[in-house]
């Protein structure tokens, strides 16, 4: 699943840090009782392992017109254990009709309900016996889900006016059980044969290709579908809509449909390509074929997610699918592009070998969002995603600051604490870790180590342990003879060359688990501190935790590839820490050393004595010595360093002056990334004086480069993404230049009624300038209810809300969350963006609080969406007042209504580390800019 990055290019100027379903309980406290009143036979969470399917018979009639659909299903059942009972999934649903077929005959069963574990119980009054095979039978119905999850109803409006209405599925994490009676856990692999009812006016699209459809009296029509490979329930899917489609094969022979609405298809060309040129690319990369024959991608009108890896039927939002070459920018088509290459990615890493549980979700997640980069960098070079990886790690490193952070890998049990886990860490530090791996490892040997893993457990589940074992000792495995002409080929090479062991470190043979369980089962990341002496470099680890409490930080112990260079070399050196303090020895004396080379590796760097000072001569007078991955993870670390009292903040800020010449994407807005939020902070208290202070500091900072910049589209993805950052940033902050010219080209673009064409690039900066007053705020949602230009409406929106009037931004909260004029699948958005503003700070947060059990049910408790929400609407507050009230709201709910969510204590966390910030800093940085006020006064003079 992808986990949209939710505020698009409006988060550029000011970067975010990065039904209610169950009580926090893993074993029923009391004797469970089922729903008539008799005893549960099942006290836990987790289903018991007496039985396992292997086949589900499934036929669905959705009733798009009454917004219900009644079903049947037949599930085949290996009997593991001699038992008189079936434990299995069912959610807010009528059961009826419960049949065993057993080889003597059919009889009814009867059935118990136990709603607060979604769970039924098939009591059978003979035994049914180990290693025989029996089936059950049974008949549900159930409304349509009016959430994003499930079986759930969507909607779409035509240019003309009419309303059209959909019904699609979104089982993962634990939503199949709301669809139809399953073994609803990933481990419960089975293979599928659906049938859909529909009438002629749809089309019904399912996990495999359809193989006949046949007439039913009353003028339906059953489309029957192929049977299934094995896979897990959240992997099901199906829709029933009125969508049209574009048809392509790949060159290894698979049918690749884009489906969308009939008005919209025709953006759906860059995403058809894309598809077929990622789908060839993964089936070469991993050494397996792609098992299907078919693979659609369907644009889904109402979807909470970015998009979501169902095997053979990906589906997505419109704006995660939707591409016009004319109106989408530079970061639309990385987006999509992305988007597109994590869900191919799952078809092998997620469906084909799939976790054992969700504890290890990071398996499925980390590497889709690992593969985003691998396949972007060789399949789409000119997207320059290389550019963007370190983000994802930033960000990732935010949330694993806190003490509320988890492992990797963590243990859950309950759909909320499941939902929890689809966050930064296994998304973000997932992808990092792996890529520290890879760079540790070689990337030839991580290839070789991942498709030997894919090729051992396919159709099967894993943990851990399974992938570590899969990298150690590639070439001396038994399995060399059956791996493949790469590893053949790989093996043949390295028997000429040092192993990677050797690259890091002698004597002890490579222990990849002993390493990477340090990373994945101990949540936090570690802070290396650097102490240089002429040639003796002294190393020590602790971990990096935003806290006034040091005993959060003891016991914590990592092995780290570190990786260094000097002023003497180029050249990368690398060094395995394994203990919390170690000594190593340059050839000769330095100017400087910097670690962590490109930041390939997940951790952050501390340098004592003058190390720091060492480094800012460099990027003050020759900057390129170092690369921009370089530059940016240095500006990210000394402004970190800063936040836990290891460095002064008038270091950073000396470091900081130097971006005056920077030009590289990830370096510029990893400066913006530290600067902004520091007067982010100052605008939501009373502190006018110094937030102009510090607003006017970093468009002094960056007015040459704004410049130097053309109100046009040319140029690389990245300069043009640069651009679009740069000139949103002049105008949100009021650069005159910027403002003049964007204020001319909106009114010039509101005089031809909207039908002049505005570099796309420099759009949100256009309607940015263009919402100020109510006319153009007016005109611009009028462009905004008739576009059909996913894109184009996005960065609508976003200026929408950022807009200064606030009766503007109060209507607008109203109407996503009503849905009728602006879809409630972009109500977090809205919320969030309104929360961001200056002048809709309290409104965002008087809104979440108003309609916080509305949105727990509609978005799901423990779901990313809600977490960016809590977080988003608070997470730049810093008064204690602001975090009692904080505190009061969210300590009035119950568990139920989402008391123990992690992100309420993530929260808590970041407010009280913005308070500590700022009593801390206020001062320092007031001083700084006052002699820097005076300093350039004097050179001015």
């Amino acid at each position: 699943m992808f986990v949209a990055p939710l505020l698009l290019l409006l988060s550029l100027p000011f970067p975010p840090s990065s039904g209610a379903q169950l009580p926090n309980q893993n074993q029923a406290k009391h004797v469970p009782v089922a729903t008539n009143g008799q005893p549960f036979p099942w006290h836990h969470m987790r289903l018991p392992k007496t039985v396992s399917p292997l086949h589900y018979d499934l036929s669905i009639h959705p009733n798009l017109t009454t917004l219900d659909f009644t079903g049947i299903v037949r599930i085949q059942l290996n009997v593991l254990e001699d038992t008189r009972t079936i434990v299995l999934h069912a959610k807010k649903m009528q059961i009826s009709n419960v049949l065993l077929l057993a080889p003597e005959g059919v009889r009814p069963l009867q059935v118990l309900e136990y709603p607060p574990f979604h769970q039924l119980a098939l009591r059978s009054d003979s035994v049914l016996t180990r290693g025989r095979r029996y089936e059950v039978q049974l008949q549900f119905a159930a409304n349509l889900s009016d959430s994003f999850h499930g079986f759930y109803k969507g909607s779409y409006r035509t240019s003309s006016g009419e309303d059209r209405v959909l019904a699609s599925t979104q089982f993962e994490a634990t939503f199949a059980r709301g669809a139809f009676p399953c073994f609803d856990e990933p481990a419960f692999k089975a293979n599928f044969t659906i049938r859909i009812i529909r009438e002629p006016r749809h089309i019904a699209m399912s996990n495999m290709p359809k193989v006949k459809t046949v007439e039913l009296p009353g003028g339906l029509l059953e489309d029957h579908f192929d049977t299934s490979v094995q896979m897990s329930t959240y992997l099901v899917a199906y829709i029933v809509s009125d969508f049209s489609s574009v048809s392509r094969t790949t060159q290894h022979g698979v049918k690749i449909s884009v489906y969308a609405v009939a008005e919209k298809i025709d953006q759906t060309a860059f995403a058809l390509d894309a598809a077929v040129k990622l789908l060839d690319f993964y089936d070469d990369y991993f050494d397996i074929p792609y098992p299907l024959p078919k693979q659609d991608l369907a644009a889904i009108p109402d979807f909470q997610s970015g998009a979501m890896e169902n095997w053979g039927l990906t589906t997505y939002r419109e704006t995660g699918l939707l591409f016009d070459p004319d109106r989408s920018s530079a970061s639309d088509k990385l987006g999509i592009t992305k988007v597109i290459a994590h869900e191919l990615a799952h078809q092998w890493f997620g469906n084909l070998v799939t976790m054992e549980w969700w504890n290890d979700l990071w398996l499925n997640e980390g590497f889709a969002k690992f593969m985003e980069f691998i396949s972007l960098d060789i399949t789409y070079p000119e997207l320059q995603v290389d550019d963007f990886f370190l983000g994802k790690c930033f960000e990732a490193m935010e949330v694993d600051s806190l003490s509320s952070s988890h492992p990797v890998s963590t243990h859950v049990e309950n759909p909320t604490q499941i939902q929890e886990m689809f966050d930064d860490v296994s998304y973000d530090k997932g992808a990092c870790i792996l890529n520290m791996l890879r760079d540790f490892l070689t990337p030839d040997a991580f290839e070789i180590g991942i498709i030997r893993y894919l090729k051992r457990y396919s159709y099967q589940n894993t943990v851990n342990s399974h992938l570590w074992e899969s990298l150690t000792d590639i070439c001396n495995s038994d399995d060399l003879h059956e791996g493949g002409k790469k590893l053949k080929e790989f093996c043949s090479k390295r028997n000429h060359l040092s192993g990677a062991s050797q690259k890091w470190f002698s004597g002890d043979e490579l222990d990849v688990r002993a390493i990477m369980d340090t990373w994945t089962l101990q949540e936090g990341f570690p802070l290396v501190t650097v102490e240089v002496r002429g040639r003796e470099v002294r190393l020590s680890q602790e971990r990096y935790l935003k806290t006034d409490d040091p005993s959060l930080t003891e016991g914590f112990l990592w092995q780290i590839p570190l990786t260094y260079m000097t002023s003497a070399s180029s050249t990368i050196h690398r060094f395995l820490l394994k203990t919390k303090t170690d000594v190593l020895y340059l050839p000769e004396e330095v100017d400087w050393v910097k670690f962590n080379v490109d930041m390939s590796g997940y951790y952050m760097v501390h340098y004592t004595g003058q190390g720091w000072n060492s480094i800012i001569k460099v990027l003050q007078h020759n900057h390129t010595a170092l690369s921009s991955n370089d530059r940016a993870s240095l500006i990210h670390n000394v402004f970190q360093l800063v936040s836990i009292g290891k460095v002064r903040l008038d270091t950073a800020l000396e470091l900081s002056l130097y971006l005056s010449r920077e030009t590289e994407i990830m370096a510029v807005t990893q400066g913006f990334g530290e600067l902004v939020p520091l007067y982010k902070l100052m605008e939501k208290r009373d502190m006018a004086a110094l937030e102009n202070q510090m607003k006017g500091y970093i468009v002094d900072l960056f007015h040459g480069l704004m410049d130097r910049q053309e109100w046009t589209d040319s140029g690389s993805v990245s300069e043009r993404m640069l651009r679009s950052y740069l000139l949103l940033f002049g105008c949100v902050r009021n650069y005159a230049p910027c403002v003049k010219k964007a204020t001319q080209l909106f009114s010039q673009w509101k005089d031809s009624d909207g039908k002049m064409s505005l570099p796309v690039d420099v759009t949100m900066a256009v309607f940015m300038v263009g919402v100020r007053t109510p006319e153009g705020w007016d005109f611009l949602f009028e462009k905004y209810r008739s576009s059909l230009q996913m894109s184009v409406r996005s960065r609508m929106k976003s200026a929408m809300a950022y807009s200064p009037l606030k009766d503007k931004l109060q209507w607008m909260m109203e109407q996503s969350l009503q849905g009728e004029v602006m879809k409630t699948q972009d109500l977090p958005d809205v919320i969030v963006t309104v929360s961001k503003n200056p002048y809709g700070y309290q409104l965002g947060w008087e809104f979440l609080k108003a309609n916080w059990h509305t949105m727990i049910k509609k978005f799901d408790l423990g779901s990313s969406t809600i977490s960016y929400l809590v977080t988003g609407v608070t997470n730049q507050y810093s008064t204690r007042e602001k975090l009692d009230e904080v505190r009061s709201f969210f300590s009035s709910l119950t568990e139920e209504t989402g008391s123990e969510m992690r992100c309420i204590r993530q929260t808590y966390e970041t407010i009280e580390d913005n308070i500590r910030w700022m009593d801390t800093n206020v001062p320092l940085l007031q001083a700084w800019l006052d002699k820097r006020g005076h300093r350039v006064l004097h050179e001015d003079l």
